[in-house]
């Protein structure tokens, strides 16, 4: 269902990312073989289209949401590292 597909936090905008791939997964597998009326257009999108959508369109929106994770990764690191890391001993007073 779509409005599942939609359903994105507006605290994490990048879950909007996530969102629009479920969905252009959902639309891609719902209208396969069958053409997507474009509201601005006469002409809809059809087996051309839709796998230009599949082929070029899709892996770039999963590289964009692997780096996405991949900087997340990095920085839940950083955090642990300077959450676990020992507290620096006050200097000695003389």
């Amino acid at each position: 269902m779509v409005t599942t597909a939609l359903s994105y936090s507006p605290e994490d905008p990048f879950s909007l990312l996530e969102s629009c791939q479920r969905t252009l997964e959902w639309i891609l597998y719902k209208h396969r073989h069958q053409p997507i009326p474009r509201c601005w257009i006469d002409h809809p999108y059809g087996e051309e289209e839709l796998t230009l959508l599949e082929e070029e369109l899709m892996p770039v929106l999963a590289k964009l949401l692997r780096r996405i994770d991949e900087i997340d990764t990095a920085l839940e690191v950083e955090q642990q590292c300077s959450a676990s890391a020992p507290e620096p001993e006050p200097a000695l007073r003389r």
